[in-house]
């Protein structure tokens, strides 16, 4: 078995080793801005971009999830850092939700995650893409007013996802808009058959070659066109740690004094909660767009995450999930196994303790462009074609969820998506449960598996329109459950039949079988303690 995964693992480095770059690349300035955002030391980033890819990628059950600080849960940290007043009360919280996320693994919570209907999970991945491409663009053109992988509508300075694009178009920068356009260029031209084929070229990640290029530019116009420059602001910002042992001294611990605090344990089950349900839906997402099809056992993922907290909070991190952001670059940079993430995270330990001073000369204009190129691939064109081609059910809540993440943040746009799921999932039901085929005067109305008082009205408009002298034969032989109220709905219809001239012919419904001619009195309360005094599950006959 060890030899088996040995050999599963060496046999993709090809494609793992330049994912892993790429990711670290996206990774480095987001974990730096989500730890701006949420009001915390920017190192705290670090740390949990570090912990989710040295151990939460191999306690994962996931090939292709990359865990890290989410931009989701920036409000919340800001406002828990605020109540309980010092950022070492916080990481307690960090640490307690771990636990809690552990609890909820092995409780087998992570079912949940079956339950999320696929055109939302798909409207997420398209909202994802969207986002991506309207919050880079002013980091693309040099106005970096917002931190990186802020992915909510309403932003913290009052200003809006589209007004923030307004003003980015009027404070243009020239070089960062050169950097930016040459390296999707770059991109595109390195995925081109003619350099994939290529024995050298093909082994060299297109963002890679896209990012040397941005900070070969900026050195060559500081010296030569300086009007061409890319400003300082708009340049990678990694805190200057001197060596190991600089970055040991970097952590921060959490404050125990605080157990006794209520107010603690709040915070750390709302992180636990909104940090599970983020991760589930970035692991159903995950699966997706998995090219090899591969589905990640969610309880599995839950305890990881779980680990990955614990473990963060501990050493002065923020809470992570997995977050589908960088997973999607990960899959859009060739990775296949999990050796892609824990890549990223050794190359995000490395650069903090010896490679900072090269690392702060990368241009975000850079980054918008991978990140930019990510968001494409989520929001393709065929994507909008092919949900469409699905029918109503599907188009309707893809472009609900889409528009509503884009409106709100991700969370609440996923709860608007799955309420419109779950109205034509049960819309589905209701004529699945009961169907009515008629041929000239004759009927059959057949009931199946599971028919509760919500398909009560469906049920009344089927027997109202049978017209008179009709034939009608109610076939319950299907069902396993017939709610009393459907009984009683049917045995109405039985006694008024005669007034129409209708005859019933009733078929292993609640015990009662038998033809029921037009001008027989019915006596209804007979029908129903006869009914009742059988059984209410209905075998097939």
């Amino acid at each position: 078995m060890i030899r088996k995964h040995f050999y599963y693992y060496f046999s993709h480095l090809r494609n793992d080793i330049p994912a892993g770059i790429v990711v670290f690349l996206v990774a480095l300035p987001l974990c730096l801005g989500i730890a701006l955002a949420s009001g915390a030391p920017l190192f705290a980033g670090i740390i949990t971009g570090i912990v989710g890819g040295v151990v939460v990628a191999w306690a994962s059950g996931s090939q292709l999830s990359v865990s890290g600080p989410a931009a989701g849960l920036t409000v919340i940290v800001l406002n828990a850092i605020d109540k309980l007043g010092s950022f070492q009360s916080f990481l307690l919280s960090v640490v307690i939700a771990g636990g809690l996320q552990l609890v909820l693994g092995f409780l087998q919570a992570g079912v949940i995650g079956a339950y999320f209907p696929s055109a939302v999970i798909k409207g997420m991945l398209a909202a994802i893409g969207l986002i991506l491409i309207l919050k880079q663009i002013p980091h693309a053109v040099g106005y970096d007013a917002d931190f990186e992988g802020d992915e909510s509508y309403e932003q913290a300075d009052g200003h809006t996802t589209f007004s923030e694009i307004a003003y980015s178009l009027e404070a243009i920068s020239p070089g960062a808009v050169i950097v930016s356009v040459v390296a999707i260029g770059i991109m595109l031209l390195w995925e081109t058959s003619l350099f994939k084929r290529n024995a050298v070229l093909g082994l060299i990640p297109g963002p890679l070659v896209a990012v040397l290029w941005g900070v070969a530019y900026n050195l060559l116009t500081m010296k030569f066109a300086p009007a061409y420059a890319i400003a300082q602001e708009h340049l990678v910002k990694l805190p200057e740690i001197q060596g190991v042992q600089g970055f040991f001294q970097q952590f921060t611990f959490p404050d125990f004094t605080q157990w006794a605090n209520p107010e603690v344990y709040t915070v750390a089950v709302t992180i636990a909660i909104i940090a599970s349900l983020e991760t589930l839906l970035s692991l159903e997402a995950a699966d997706k767009i998995d090219p090899l099809k591969r589905v990640a056992p969610t309880n599995r993922e839950l305890k990881a995450q779980g680990l990955g907290n614990l473990i963060s909070g501990a050493i002065g991190g923020l809470p992570m999930t997995a977050v589908i952001v960088r997973t999607s670059a990960n899959v859009n940079a060739g990775g296949r196994t999990k050796v892609a993430c824990f890549t990223h995270g050794v190359l995000l330990l490395l650069s903090v303790m010896f490679i900072t001073e090269y690392l702060n000369l990368i241009p975000l204009a850079c980054l918008a462009a991978i990140l930019l190129l990510t968001g494409y691939k989520l929001a393709k064109p065929k994507l909008f074609k092919e949900m469409y081609a699905k029918g109503a059910s599907q188009i309707v809540p893809f472009v609900v969820t889409i528009v509503a993440i884009l409106m709100t943040d991700l969370l609440k746009g996923i709860a608007v998506g799955m309420v419109v799921g779950l109205y034509y999932v049960i819309r589905s039901n209701f004529h699945a449960a009961i169907t009515l085929t008629r041929h000239g005067n004759n009927y059959l109305l057949r009931l199946h598996k599971d028919v509760s008082f919500l398909n009560k009205a469906l049920l009344r408009r089927y027997l109202d329109s049978v017209e008179e002298n009709g034939y009608v034969i109610i076939d319950a032989s299907r069902a396993q459950f017939i709610d009393q109220d459907i009984l009683e709905t049917i045995y109405d219809f039985v006694a008024a039949a005669s007034d129409d001239n209708i005859t019933v012919e009733l078929k292993n419904l609640n015990g009662n079988s038998g033809l029921i001619p037009p001008k027989t009195v019915v006596s209804v309360d007979a029908f129903v303690r006869e009914g009742s005094g059988r059984r209410t599950q209905v075998g097939h006959a």
